[in-house]
């Protein structure tokens, strides 16, 4: 009996089935991981106003620290699933022990260096008389579980690498649980107070970090990968990483320019551009979920020396992020009613809102294609060219937005030039994905 032979659509429904299979469970944990921040805000507002500004304070430093170091994921993740399409298991899962021992000695570093300026970074911050304190004594706690969070990253990316999404949905959601319980009876139970709320969390993420490393240690043992840290190896990944630090940062610089331009513009649009800003994060969630599929894939099929198969994913991977695009952007235009009011009630803030969104509504098919090439080309390790893509972009925007109050431009058109942003990314990475040049097969790149 012959085979069928392979037709477009049975391609197409191949990959659907792939990039379903490793993004929905993505989407997951990449919400998990921001309800840590809503629990700890949860059962700390009750203490009091000082204590919830305090750890604001404290979860903003500890927030960008982490996105800092995101790319312990990223190159990770691509440099596993490389191996893994080599049909090299034992050394996809060397390559991790590499990370996850890249994680330790930066975690390392973190706490030596922030444990002591502390008081400073929160100064650094505008933290009120009263909030310092709690400020302070959530950070330094908090500080401890960083080695763990970066951990948790480094493992995640072995285990995407190695094609599984699954296992970090359910170590998200079981850290979650756990944070959750661990506060109330911190915080209440033993009368700790904010530093209940900081030890909680410490704990959760020791326990994630844990759980992820007897999954690693597991599977090393099962394909007799050597566990011990290799000098050349964790060079190696610290060099895969820098470029993706550079555009993590550039990426971060103009996040923090927008803020700074809504800040400029007044009371009213600086509280609306926080309120789109938090609905434009959830967005990202969904679109960041089929960008960790594309990493993935892509590096598995390079590893594995199919070229083919690589531009028909990146080509399905690309329908899925206009499709998801479209789909955000009308569900954004149609939820504007029911969201606004959950976040204010002042009508000048409502009305700035009103306008705003409908310019991230029509961003969202972009943001959608932006979201999947970036996660493309990570998985194919085009690290050095995101790199200098996202410093372009920048140099682009910041002149563009910091223009934005002297032309006497509102929120609406703030979020245009994000929205120019996002276009000269999209320019940049289809130039890069059309020209063939991020395609390099074989184990490394």
């Amino acid at each position: 009996m012959t085979q069928a032979p392979a037709t477009p659509k049975n391609g197409r429904r191949r990959h659907d089935r792939e990039i379903i299979a490793l993004a929905v469970p993505a989407f997951g944990a990449l919400v998990a991981e921001p309800l840590f921040v809503m629990v700890d805000s949860a059962v700390v507002g009750h203490l009091g106003t000082p204590q919830l500004a305090g750890l604001g304070i404290a979860a903003a430093l500890l927030m960008t620290a982490v996105s800092i170091f995101v790319f312990l994921a990223y190159a990770t993740t691509a440099a596993v699933a490389r191996r893994v399409g080599a049909g090299d298991l034992p050394a996809a899962i060397r390559q991790g022990m590499d990370g996850i021992w890249l994680a330790l000695l930066l975690g390392a570093a973190v706490v030596a260096l922030a444990m002591p300026t502390a008081p400073w970074l929160v100064d650094v911050f505008g933290a009120s008389d009263t909030a310092t304190p709690y400020a302070i004594t959530y950070l330094r706690i908090s500080i401890l579980g960083i080695p763990a969070m970066l951990v948790v990253l480094a493992a995640t990316g072995v285990l995407r690498g190695l094609q599984d999404t699954r296992t970090p949905l359910y170590v998200a959601i079981a850290g979650f649980t756990a944070n959750a319980a661990l506060n109330v009876a911190l915080v209440y139970g033993a009368g700790l107070g904010i530093a209940g709320s900081a030890w909680g969390t410490v704990i959760a993420q020791a326990g994630m970090a844990a759980a992820y490393l007897v999954v690693v240690i597991r599977g090393a043992r099962k394909h007799g990968a050597s566990l011990r840290p290799d000098a050349a190896g964790i060079r190696a990944s610290a060099r895969a990483g820098v470029p993706l630090l550079i555009r993590t940062l550039s990426l971060r610089a103009v996040l923090m320019i927008a803020t700074a331009v809504a800040a400029r513009l007044g009371d009213v649009d600086i509280a609306a551009h926080q309120i789109i800003l938090s609905l434009w994060s959830l967005t990202a969630f969904a679109l960041d979920a089929i960008a960790i599929a594309g990493q993935a894939i892509i590096g598995r099929y390079l590893g594995a020396d199919d070229e083919k198969g690589a531009r028909e994913a990146c080509r399905r991977m690309v329908e899925w992020g206009i499709g998801c695009g479209i789909v955000l952007g009308v569900l954004i235009v149609l939820a504007r009613p029911l969201f606004i009011p959950l976040f204010t009630s002042d009508p000048s803030v409502k009305d700035a809102l009103l306008h705003a969104l409908l310019v991230v509504a029509v961003s969202q098919p972009i943001a959608g294609v932006v979201f999947v090439l970036d996660g493309v080309l990570m998985g194919a390790g085009d690290g050095r060219y995101l790199a200098w893509a996202m410093l372009v972009t920048l140099a682009v925007f910041a002149p563009v937005a910091l223009l934005v109050p002297s032309l006497g431009g509102g929120l609406t058109a703030l979020w245009w030039a994000m929205t120019l942003m996002m276009a000269v990314r999209l320019i940049t990475l289809w130039l890069r994905t059309r020209s063939g040049r991020w395609i390099v097969t074989g184990a490394t790149r």
